[in-house]
């Protein structure tokens, strides 16, 4: 089946699409974006929260019974993948791992269909689990045209996929972005300086435990003077709120919540400093990262000698310290603050960095790239 000439007709796998997404979602509407004049696209999801209107594709949704080992489990979601295939005649199947429902649900399509993989993580925490779905993945990745990683630092990293993925299915697509509003003043960059004052760093992600926030407020009572803005919400907030308090840096911490999207570049540009401070290898990428690095900003992150650190290069780009030590993490935020000439050297080398690394125009070619040469090999067959 060639796909030349028209839209490729792709049934994508993006785990969710509501209001609580996370980075997975995020590069998944990039890459919608990305391809929206080459790729036909629809979006299979798991049902949680409302629905969001806004995503650039036809979307559709499973029912989610449950959630289990952090994944949604939608009973219904095979059944769905096949009806949707017999609506559309998809060329390509593309998955989002982990995720083990979609693994299913794609193994249930016609073998016709090609499928790609973008690896975003090993699966960390449930070990148990993940020999009982080990049997399923294998099948999936022998079946699977391309596995996609979004840096170098996943093959060296990840032991799973290091193990199960054989060489000529690997190929590094980095993940890329709508950077224009980052790189473009905001109308409330002003005044959040204003409110913030200076010497501001500037944190965001979901209250997980992977996510090291506890180390970041930690630091601040190292680092006086220093203001912490922390966006985001999670389980772990009230926690990380009353540890700000019991370590007497609560005057100087903002919890900022969930940051709308039209705003999130305000806050980037705002601030002088961003931290990721990470502390496991679940936080493969950093999404946040490449944001904050189009917005001109240095950055501070934990040296987890994965994907993370291939985004923010040490002395480059940022700078890089030991996970789950606080005093590090403010003597390398307060060595950015104190020297302005490192601060903007780093910055203008990170906003180089997202510019030729993590563009839109990247992330078309290189998914494109990927699917053409699928549909080939098909062919060929």
């Amino acid at each position: 089946m060639s796909a030349r000439g028209d839209r490729i007709r792709v049934l994508l796998f993006g785990r969710y699409a509501d209001a609580e997404f996370g980075g997975l979602e995020r590069h998944v509407r990039s890459l919608i974006e990305a391809l929206r004049h080459d790729v036909e696209y629809v979006n299979l999801v798991a049902r949680r929260g409302h629905a969001d209107d806004s995503w650039p594709c036809e979307m559709q949704y499973s029912r989610s019974l449950a959630t289990v080992a952090s994944m949604p489990i939608c009973p219904g979601m095979p059944f769905k993948a096949r009806r949707l295939h017999r609506e559309h005649g998809f060329q390509v199947a593309h998955l989002h791992l982990p995720d083990p429902m979609s693994n299913l649900a794609a193994l249930a399509l016609p073998r016709e269909v090609r499928v790609v993989l973008t690896w975003h993580s090993d699966i960390i925490r449930q070990k148990s689990f993940f020999g009982l779905y080990r049997p399923f993945l294998e099948t999936l990745i022998d079946r699977a045209a391309a596995v996609i990683v979004p840096t170098p630092s996943h093959f060296t990293s990840m032991a799973q996929l290091a193990e199960l993925v054989p060489q000529d299915k690997r190929v590094v697509v980095p993940f890329g972005f709508d950077l224009k509003p980052y790189e473009t003043p905001h109308p409330r960059m002003v005044e959040l300086r204003t409110q913030f004052g200076g010497r501001t760093v500037f944190a965001l992600g979901r209250h997980v435990y992977y996510k090291g926030f506890e180390y970041l407020i930690g630091a601040m009572a190292h680092a006086p003077g220093v203001r912490l803005v922390l966006g985001g919400s999670g389980p772990l907030t009230e926690g990380l709120k009353d540890l700000a308090v019991k370590t007497g840096v609560s005057d100087r911490v903002i919890f900022a919540g969930r940051i709308a999207e039209a705003d999130l570049p305000a806050y980037y540009q705002a601030c002088d400093v961003f931290c990721l401070p990470s502390i496991s290898i679940a936080e493969a990428f950093g999404i946040v990262q490449v944001e904050a690095m189009a917005a001109g900003k240095p950055i501070v992150c934990c040296q987890l000698d994965n994907g993370v650190n291939w985004v923010n290069q040490h002395g480059t780009t940022g700078l890089a310290v030991p996970p789950r030590d606080e005093r590090a993490l403010a003597a390398a935020i307060t060595r950015l603050l104190e020297d302005e000439s490192l601060r903007r050297d780093l910055g203008n080398a990170a906003a180089r960095r997202a510019a030729a690394e993590f563009s839109l125009s990247a992330l078309r070619a290189g998914t494109l790239g990927v699917y053409r040469k699928a549909l080939a090999d098909q062919v060929r067959r």
